[in-house]
């Protein structure tokens, strides 16, 4: 069996969930140097924007207002954090 390594993410209320990962497996994700958190966090970040874009951009029907304000923050951050628009990283415009 595979160690694991256990990662927690904390909510603005305090409220925790930790994860377990196999050992290695974010090394091997991560540049040379980089901290272990860091590769984590990119990959919530890059998740949730999928997410987000593809509840606004794929889904059938007219999204709520109110998701499409947040797709357009978490794409914001996700640029910021990137240097790239999700569009260009996700290899389409829409």
């Amino acid at each position: 069996m595979v160690d694991t390594e256990a990662y927690t993410i904390e909510d603005p209320d305090g409220n925790t969930e930790t994860v377990d990962i196999p050992a290695g497996l974010v090394d091997t994700l991560a540049e040379q140097g980089e901290d272990s958190t860091t590769v984590v966090t990119d990959i919530v970040v890059q998740s949730l924007a999928q997410h987000a874009h593809s509840m606004v951009h794929h889904s059938e029907g007219e999204p709520p207002a109110d998701l499409v304000e947040i797709n357009e923050a978490v794409e914001d951050l996700f640029e910021d954090r990137f240097g790239m628009s999700l569009q260009d990283a996700m290899g389409h415009s829409h």
